[in-house]
């Protein structure tokens, strides 16, 4: 598809290419982070040039620092891109609180299981961003979620070899069926259920809101938009 020589780019950059190259695909860019961490970990174990270790280190690394930058990127562009353009395809300012309600309420699955999909896995983050999720919790289900997958699928491909292509292929598929399916279960859910949901979600961040302004920093800035400091 991108017409690279993959095993090429980890025998002249080293394991470097593959961190580097997993952290702009997790920041939102279509890049083989997935292929490329196999074929590193492939070249690791035919070659002995490079240790397995610091392959699955660069690329946990990668992997969490883009999909924060990527939560960076998707919280400041995308909260005013979906005001402004969300209701033009049927985004509405409640159907927007929504999204926040329910990434709050489930975003920890997205991000985690977000990790193994290939669409997921390059804009989990953008979203997860956009959705005013917490960024405490991004960070931890971000982490384990990064953590696993370089360590499933590069130690995994060292100790099995060319065999792993034979067994990622059904495994991609079969997570990706799972997904789908739960995200049309959920869409059906959702639209069945529209109105209540949200209800609840003005309920939540109405609550949420009122929390927040308990607190000092809180207070100081309800005081400060009320003077206009």
């Amino acid at each position: 598809m991108f017409g690279f020589d993959l095993a090429g780019l980890v025998q002249q950059h080293g394991f470097w290419v593959v961190g580097t190259v997993i952290f702009f695909e997790s920041m939102g860019l279509p890049l083989p982070g997935e292929s490329l961490l196999i074929a590193a970990a492939l070249y690791a174990a035919t070659t002995g040039e490079i240790t397995i270790e610091h392959v699955v280190l660069a690329s946990a690394v990668g992997a969490v620092l883009g999909d924060n930058a990527g939560y960076l990127i998707g919280r400041r562009i995308g909260p005013p891109v979906l005001a402004r353009y969300g209701p033009w395809v049927g985004l509405t300012l409640d159907r927007q609180r929504l999204g926040r309600f329910l990434f709050l309420r489930h975003g920890g699955k997205v991000v985690f299981f977000g990790r193994f999909v290939a669409f997921l896995r390059t804009f989990a983050a953008l979203l997860a961003g956009a959705n005013h999720m917490p960024w405490q919790r991004f960070l931890i289900w971000n982490a384990l979620g990064g953590v696993f997958w370089t360590c499933l699928y590069g130690f995994g491909a060292f100790l099995l070899g060319n065999q792993v292509h034979r067994l990622v292929g059904p495994f991609g598929i079969a997570v990706g069926a799972v997904t789908l399916a739960v995200v049309v279960l959920t869409v059906r859910f959702v639209r069945r259920h529209e109105a209540r949901l949200i209800g609840e979600a003005k309920a939540a961040m109405t609550e949420q809101e009122a929390a927040a302004s308990k607190t000092p920093a809180g207070s100081q800035s309800i005081r400060s938009a009320r003077t206009g400091a």
